[in-house]
């Protein structure tokens, strides 16, 4: 393990005002996606997706990352250069998604354990020579008003998400540690930071236990925020104040960023969030974003798979990548929604 080499890869990831974006959709999850818009999900219409993106004009102002699929980073543009090798010529960081997606826990009807364990170091191998810089993997912690998550259920995804971060760094692979406490249902916040509270604890015991180097890591929490049906929904100050009253306790200095999942937020309001968080003042770590349908959503709804849209979807693509750049220095408004 190089530690000077994680530490450099995961400080130019979030170094202000740049965050990361998620284009890391499994074949069937992009799949949705596309069927929103009437787009056929085909690897060459997905190619030529990921392309409009990655090719958009100043992103790199604002994106420090990009996460990838494993179909992705085998993918070239269609002048025969490799999507990593593309984003590293303009100063973006290629990462690689490695999780095999979240199962049933067995015996805890309710929650989910993510697999890929298996495998992973040969797997983390091939995605260095490929390009990748940076990994992800995605523990998903389901909630509710009482029984779950579980401590087991915390402690099982706590575990895996530890020895998936110590694999990469064995390899200089920046890990990032995504616990994600989903946002469907009608829990309040109240619930939200306490499950959140735990699952961090966990998550940096576990972290700590496998040697993981902190400053080599970045961490990708949700945001403490009601569940969607919770008929109390809260501004985003009273969102920043207690998710960031949360990171304070449980998350060391020592992390260079937080990257923060959308969860299913609207654009705008995954915006406001994080604009909120960052006008409480200097934190000890970058306070930044990692977002795949807050980023992306507006683009595919100009793009709709027509040629003839790609400059429109990737000056859109711009937008919501300054707006975000903005909000990281708690600079951003409403009102730049609808400034040109």
């Amino acid at each position: 393990m190089n530690k000077q080499t994680l530490k450099s890869i995961a400080e130019a990831i979030v170094a202000k005002p740049k965050g990361v974006l998620a284009a890391d959709e499994s074949t069937p999850t992009i799949k949705k996606r596309f069927d929103r818009v009437n787009v056929e999900s085909t690897e060459e219409s997905r190619c030529r997706y990921r392309e409009l993106l990655f090719t958009s004009e100043g992103i790199e102002r604002y994106i420090g990352g990009v996460i990838l699929y494993d179909e992705t980073l085998r993918q070239s543009t269609r002048d025969g250069i490799p999507f990593a090798e593309l984003l590293s010529s303009r100063g973006i960081m290629p990462g690689i998604k490695v999780d095999k997606r979240a199962k049933e826990l067995a015996l805890y009807p309710g929650e989910k354990i993510t697999e890929g364990l298996d495998g992973l170091r040969d797997r983390l191998v091939e995605y260095k020579e490929l390009g990748a810089k940076f990994a992800k993997w995605r523990a998903v912690i389901e909630i509710d008003q009482q029984d779950i998550p579980t401590e087991y259920g915390i402690t099982a995804n706590a575990h895996a998400l530890a020895r998936y971060a110590a694999l990469c760094q064995e390899l200089d692979i920046v890990p990032i540690v995504e616990p994600e406490v989903l946002m469907d249902g009608s829990h309040t916040i109240e619930r939200c930071e306490a499950v959140t509270s735990r699952v961090l604890e966990r998550v940096f015991t576990e972290l700590d236990a496998h040697r993981v180097f902190f400053e080599g890591m970045l961490l990708k929490p949700n945001m403490v925020i009601p569940g969607l049906k919770c008929p109390r929904q809260e501004s985003p100050e009273k969102i920043a104040e207690a998710t960031i009253r949360c990171m304070r306790r449980y998350v060391p200095a020592a992390v260079p960023g937080l990257v923060f999942l959308s969860g299913g937020q609207s654009a705008e309001d995954a915006t406001a969030n994080l604009n909120a968080m960052n006008m409480l003042g200097a934190h000890p770590w970058e306070v930044s974003f990692s977002y795949g349908r807050a980023l992306q959503a507006p683009v595919l709804e100009v793009w709709k798979g027509e040629e003839k849209n790609v400059a429109e979807a990737q000056k859109m693509l711009l937008k919501r990548c300054m707006l975000n750049g903005y909000a990281r220095e708690g600079k951003y408004s409403q009102d730049m929604e609808t400034a040109e």
